[in-house]
């Protein structure tokens, strides 16, 4: 092969190529008209993504030398690349690999045996085990796919590696795949009906002072759903006690709304629902102070004794869905809420977050900021058999508005059911009326659903020790595993559902938190989400790095060498970790590839280096006065809250979270830069 072929061929593929690809390249120095058209119709990312596999199984190999013979090698590395060509990279990685993977979890967690029937894999010779990693298989599970007594932790993490590293791998979906989450989204709807009538009666019971049935008395297992209702809604009753809703500051968050304004714009309110000022009074909770109020009031209007604030209206708007990436399975559905509501409900569920996790009642259980809990308890889980793992299904649209009722105290529901949006546009156009209490994309799931799972699950324990060991953080829950079956039909019989695919009751396996725990051991993956790219992008080359260096950590040298390489030939020189430099940096950088270009800051008496770094795009934008005003309450740390009365610092800026605060500025979502800067 020509120098002129070569240095070609490695500009289109940075992660290199096979003989196949050479001798294209070779061929293709002919015509430029041909060459480009050829050019165009490999499928190069596939060849990049092989290489990574084929790279990950080299570091397998190399790890497990004892088992791996040179023919096992061989015969392994023929597969995949058997299997790429005739699925591609798409096929293979993101759709049968992870259905082994998957397979191989439920072995490993003791719920069924691993067998190659139904996997598009060939099987061993008289064993029902996969003859594609076959060596690793026989570390763990016996012939018949069952976990053998003392499996290897080693060979676990190895076969996970292998068969989820491009399981996350973000895509383009099909519109297929968008009508089947859309469809789902519907359906969870229409269970939703079923339940309703069950939960209404218990409410009924509830609030009927002549019942027996829901006299006070300790709960069992074999409570009702009546008595398990009442002890919950007492509990989050003493919880919320000192509670005040009123007491709240109210903000934007960083997602999209209904409306889909700009970050600047959503200080200027021109709709704000009438249910929401029931609660929250406009004057209270939209205006920065009296007097931004006042010079907002049409004196006119108010002399016609018409509305005073005619630039505002009261009418009630549905939220918006929209399908937002998620992994190779298919899209994550989020439903925008309008902006007025937003506003008031990141105030509320940042107060209900602080209260919860100061409470004595639920701040050793219940977590919303911190996910180390529950990782530990996945671990322990493991090692010990003592604590099991269970993820809810589609929780955040599984919690109705008639469950929240039933649950929560009156005086703090009352502010929940009317900052909720009750009605959500489909991608159709069509609307939705919301039996939920609030879908994915609204400030208060994420609260809402925790609070209502750890009070059903804790009214249910049957002692003290249960109770404590009880952990919730969202939708991942750890229990003891001798109250498993109480938890589930518990949290079944309020219109919940577990997702027993990612549940680990049993076995060695435990899996919460984005903690995969084998035997005592984290086995938990790399896995590959944002795709590659031949053209500089500031996410690949953010991602990529910190793929490249989580591979690094793990063992898996001939990945990270091959990653960084690429890195190299598209970026040039990248930083290393040891010059702690306040910038993606790889884990081990020869000296050749550092960046070599510095300068001395006098001002930090340092050595600064002219590295590439990301760098959000900033916007500065121009309003009145009021408007500044408001944002700097909201927004800042150092302000007082929305109506008060402050000294503020000069040009109104502050600090968050180390870096100056200004009411003009505003980053813009998605738009990240990749830039040359001394750091």
């Amino acid at each position: 092969m020509n120098g002129e072929a070569l240095a070609s061929c490695q500009r289109l593929h940075p992660f290199g190529c096979n003989l196949a690809c050479y001798r294209t390249c070779c061929y293709a120095l002919g015509p430029r008209r041909k060459f480009h058209q050829m050019m165009a119709s490999l499928k190069s990312l596939d060849s990049v993504y092989e290489n990574i596999i084929t790279s990950i199984l080299t570091g397998v190999f190399d790890k497990h030398g004892s088992i791996f013979d040179a023919r096992s090698r061989r015969n392994t590395l023929n597969q995949v690349s058997r299997r790429l060509f005739n699925e591609g990279a798409v096929g293979f990685l993101t759709k049968t690999l992870p259905k082994l993977g998957k397979a191989f979890d439920k072995a490993i967690a003791g719920e069924q045996n691993l067998t190659s029937t139904g996997l598009r894999l060939a099987a061993q010779p008289g064993s029902e085990l996969p003859r594609f990693l076959g060596e690793l298989f026989r570390q763990v599970l016996d012939s018949s796919g069952r976990l053998l007594p003392n499996p290897c932790a080693i060979s676990v993490g190895s076969i996970r590696q292998i068969c989820f590293v491009f399981y996350k791998m973000e895509m383009p979906y099909s519109d297929e795949t968008n009508h089947k989450v859309v469809s789902g989204f519907i359906s969870t709807e229409e269970d939703l009906k079923t339940i309703k009538p069950t939960l209404d009666s218990i409410q009924h019971q509830l609030n009927s002072t002549h019942s027996d049935s829901v006299r006070r008395r300790r709960v069992t297992s074999n409570s009702t759903a009546v008595v398990v209702a009442r002890e919950a809604r007492i509990l989050l009753s003493r919880v919320f006690a000192s509670f005040d809703p009123l007491d709240i500051l109210p903000r934007h968050g960083p997602g999209a709304v209904a409306e889909k304004l700009k970050p600047w714009a959503k200080y200027h309110f021109k709709n704000i629902p009438e249910k929401i000022t029931n609660v929250y009074p406009i004057d209270e909770y939209y205006f920065s102070s009296l007097g931004h109020l006042c010079d907002c009031i049409d004196t006119k209007a108010c002399r016609d004794h018409s509305d005073p604030l005619p630039g505002i209206s009261h009418e009630s708007t549905p939220a918006q869905v929209i399908l937002v990436p998620k992994d190779s399975r298919g899209p994550r559905l989020i439903s925008c809420e309008p902006v007025a509501m937003q506003w008031i409900q990141q105030g509320l569920s940042r107060a209900i977050v602080k209260h919860v996790e100061s409470c004595g009642l639920t701040c050793h259980n219940v977590f919303f900021t911190d996910q180390g809990p529950n990782r530990r308890g996945a671990l322990l889980g493991s090692n010990t058999g003592k604590y099991a793992t269970l993820d809810l299904k589609e929780a955040s649209d599984r919690v109705s508005l008639a469950l929240v009722h039933l649950l929560f105290p009156e005086h703090l529901y009352r502010f929940l059911e009317n900052c909720r949006s009750s009605s959500t546009t489909l991608p159709d156009g069509s609307v939705m009326n919301l039996l939920k209490f609030a879908p994915m994309g609204s400030g208060l799931c994420f609260p809402i659903m925790a609070l209502t799972i750890w009070s059903l699950l804790s009214v249910c324990a049957p002692d003290e020790d249960t109770r404590d060991s009880i952990l919730v953080y969202g939708d991942d829950v750890i229990v003891p595993t001798n109250f498993v079956d109480t938890a589930i039909e518990r949290l079944e019989s309020f219109g919940l559902r577990i997702n027993r695919d990612k549940s680990c009751p049993k076995g060695l396996f435990r899996e919460s938190c984005g903690m995969d725990a084998f035997n005592g051991i984290d086995v938990t993956p790399v896995r590959i989400r944002t795709p590659w790219s031949s053209r500089p992008s500031p996410n690949v080359y953010a991602s990529w790095i910190a793929y490249a260096n989580s591979f690094y950590h793990r063992g898996y040298s001939a990945t990270y060498e091959l990653i960084a390489g690429a890195l190299h030939s598209i970026y040039g020189d990248i930083p290393a970790m040891d010059m702690q430099l306040q910038c993606p940096s790889l884990a081990d950088v020869p000296k050749h590839n550092r960046p070599k270009r510095r300068r001395w800051n006098k001002d930090l008496q340092k050595v600064e280096f002219f590295v590439r770094d990301v760098k959000s795009v900033s916007v500065n934008v121009r309003q009145k006065g009021w408007l500044k005003l408001l944002r700097y309450f909201t927004q800042c740390p150092t302000g007082t809250s929305i109506g008060g009365c402050t000294r503020l610092p000069p040009h109104l800026h502050g600090v968050v979270n180390g870096t100056e605060f200004r009411v003009e500025e505003y980053t813009c979502r998605r738009t990240n830069l990749l830039v040359r800067r001394c750091r």
